[in-house]
């Protein structure tokens, strides 16, 4: 009646060992580390770039406590915070001479110290919020006008290529903070001009007026082409940002649109506010020019002479300069795509970009009309233009479809195509409110949390085990089960701790114990009727479950509301509260009961519980009976 087959015990087995593995990671607490990154495309790590760090550190007389190498970054331990700051200090300036030009992002860091052997099964601790481990919030006001001010531009020019290619002549085309105005010498073509620009440019509307002689049009946008002007320029900011902080490495970054035009950026875990201020600055634009072939270009180009005017110097991934003309022929506003991949040709790396109709066509004309002459791709960051290439044209190009090849790597590639999908930032922003948490801060509260899930624990199991005996002792074993059950499911699940998760967990052991009073009290009733001790405990936990199950799901549904309707701490809230339903489930029924038979089941002649008190009444009034 009350014995477990072997396969459920199996499994209550098999749930401890992985829980205590990845609950143990937690434990192991974190290190300070420096985290040295790429920061340009063209810029690999290797590990010449260890030794290099190595070598570095040693100079100072700074003993790492060890020095990781992932291929994307090279991440050096310490055992305190002072020695990690003098040696971010020393690292950046080694590796970034010219302040101005970041060849690599040295950023400040916490790593945690979880053993290796743990890592090798990929248990990790939980990854905490802002709240408890410290770390940097940024809101950031985005510059509407100006972003419609852009797309005035772009339209701008956009109407200068339409009018060209029609044969309609006019005065010129200028742009007036977020209007455009044409000038025409005749009431005919400005006629002709407002037919083909009201059906090509449905976003603007415009407006016939004078000036003197000369007969104008003013195009500005219409309120609802503004309108979602605004609300994509914020979608690509976030996107941007997003692409941006995850070179950082930051653990479970909070990004999210606040009101119409601001953007809340939390980072936790970064100690660097000047490295973060730089990360969400970041941005990458690619641009599409001729290379200048002339004469003086060429000598230019050679070192014997000067930058032709209407030409810039730039250099290639090599070091070695290429004199490109000023005009850009393409930009990377006209891609809608950028993948990795390789050179069906050679099988090198490579980038595969999309464009869209406009810069197909673009393209398609400036290969037609430039064939056996070099067009450069550059990589603008930080306003630093870099040659990724400067391929001669073969023949035309048409289709939309460009790749860009030459002397990279797969990471490299993935880089490149990656800062170009997440392009530049739509819209200027401005910090408008910075604040830093510290790590202290995030301790205290860490040890706040702790005590209060600690102390809650300890007057649930000194209550249960003087209430309800060995009931009450396996009811505090189970309740530790679900704890450790929860912890580690959280980790799996790379889940973010916050303050209102820690509630949350809180919540979670009121509930599971509260399971358990229910379970106890129903064998305590079958007791008072008269039932045998083993029928006692079977058809507790039977009749136990049924009420458990309908209470659980209630909560569950609740959580699951807040989960999907709630934002920030109210999520981090709902989750935690969610799986914590499903462990105490689990630990307080499946995991108490196997204890429960384990103890009592192979007792055929069980005369007693130890389940503490049992009142009964009867026809004399109140006796009081012990169950053991």
């Amino acid at each position: 009646m009350n014995r477990y087959p072997l396969w459920k015990y199996a499994i209550l087995v098999v749930a401890f060992i992985i829980a205590t593995l990845y609950t143990l990671p937690n434990f192991y607490g974190e290190a300070p580390a420096v985290q040295i990154s790429a920061g340009k495309p063209s810029v690999r790590l290797d590990e010449a770039t260890v030794a290099q760090v190595e070598r570095i550190l040693a100079e100072q007389n700074i003993t790492p406590a060890a020095i990781q190498f992932d291929g994307q970054s090279i991440r050096v331990r310490f055992e305190s915070t002072d020695t990690q700051i003098l040696a971010r200090d020393a690292i950046e300036r080694a590796l970034n001479p010219d302040p101005a030009d970041l060849t690599y992002v040295v950023a400040l860091n916490l790593l945690p110290r979880t053993p290796a052997w743990l890592q090798a099964i990929n248990a990790q601790p939980m990854y905490l919020g802002l709240d408890l481990r410290g770390g940097v919030h940024f809101l950031l006001q985005v510059d509407m006008p100006g972003a419609l001010e852009k797309r005035a531009e772009v339209l701008a020019s956009d109407m200068r290529t339409t009018l060209r290619d029609r044969n309609i002549r006019h005065g010129g085309i200028h742009r007036e903070g977020q209007s455009i105005e044409l000038r025409f010498r005749d009431a005919e073509t400005q006629a002709a001009a407002l037919r083909v620009l009201e059906d090509q440019f449905p976003e603007l509307q415009f407006e016939r007026t004078t000036d003197g002689a000369d007969l104008k049009l003013v195009g500005t946008l219409r309120a609802d082409a503004a309108r979602r002007i605004q609300e994509q320029a914020l979608r690509q900011n976030i996107t941007t940002l997003n692409n941006r902080i995850n070179e950082l490495g930051v653990a479970e970054p909070i990004i999210q649109q606040q009101g119409a035009d601001r953007i809340v950026v939390q980072l936790p875990g970064v100690q660097d506010t000047a490295k973060a201020k730089d990360i969400l600055g970041r941005t990458a634009t690619l641009e599409v020019r001729l290379v200048d072939e002339s004469p003086e270009g060429l000598a230019a180009e050679r070192g014997i002479g000067p930058v032709p005017f209407g030409s810039e110097r730039h250099l290639d991934r090599n070091g070695q300069p290429v004199i490109t003309r000023r005009e850009v022929l393409l930009t990377g506003e006209n891609l809608t795509d950028a993948q990795a991949g390789f050179d069906s040709q050679t099988q090198e790396p490579a980038v595969h970009l999309t464009l869209d109709a406009k810069g197909a066509r673009i393209f398609r004309d400036v290969t037609r009309e430039n064939v056996g002459r070099r067009m450069a791709i550059l990589l603008f960051e930080r306003g630093r233009g870099e040659v990724v290439t400067a391929p001669v044209i073969r023949t035309e190009i048409g289709g939309g479809r460009v790749q860009i090849s030459g002397r990279m790597t797969t990471a490299e590639a993935a880089d490149i195509a990656l800062l170009l999908r997440s392009g530049s930032l739509a819209a200027p922003m401005d910090i408008i409110e910075e604040r830093t948490i510290g790590p202290s801060l995030g301790a205290e509260n860490i040890q706040m949390g702790f005590n209060s899930v600690k102390w809650g624990f300890i007057v649930v199991v000194a209550f249960m085990s003087v209430y309800y005996m060995l009931f009450g002792v396996i009811s505090s074993i189970a309740l530790a089960f679900n704890l450790m059950l929860l912890v580690a499911v959280l980790s799996m699940l790379q889940a973010t701790l916050t303050l209102p998760g820690m509630a949350a967990m809180a919540l979670a052991l009121g509930m599971a114990i509260d399971a358990n009073v229910l379970i106890n009290e129903r064998i305590r009733e079958e007791l008072r009727n008269g039932s045998a001790p083993q029928t006692a405990i079977n058809t507790g936990y039977d009749n136990a479950w049924g009420t458990i199950l309908d209470s659980n799901i209630t909560s569950l549904l609740a959580g699951l509301a807040l989960l999907t309707f709630g934002s920030g701490p109210v999520r981090g809230f709902a989750v935690v509260h969610c799986i914590g339903i499903l462990t105490s489930m689990f630990s307080a029924v499946f995991f108490s009961r196997g204890l429960v038979n384990a103890w009592y089941g192979r007792q055929k002649k069980l005369k007693s519980l130890s389940i503490g008190t049992v009142w009964r009444g009867d026809d004399a009034g109140q006796r009081g009976l012990k169950a053991d």
